[in-house]
């Protein structure tokens, strides 16, 4: 039972939420030789505000 969570900035809208959770899902299914119906895609959306890289938040960027 693969479980897979993805993490990034806010500001996708659902079609494109809702086209990474059925790729992602295919990928697994085709790499792990597993159902479908077993694979869970967990989405983390973070606030800029939230996230930083090199010591730098991205909403001060």
């Amino acid at each position: 039972m693969p479980f897979v969570t993805i993490k990034f900035l806010e500001g996708r809208d659902d079609s494109q939420k809702k086209a990474l959770v059925e790729e992602v899902t295919e990928v697994v299914s085709k790499n792990l030789k597993a159902p479908k119906e077993n694979i869970h895609v967990f989405l983390e959306e973070m606030s800029p505000t939230d996230y930083g890289v090199g010591g730098v938040r991205k909403s001060d960027n």
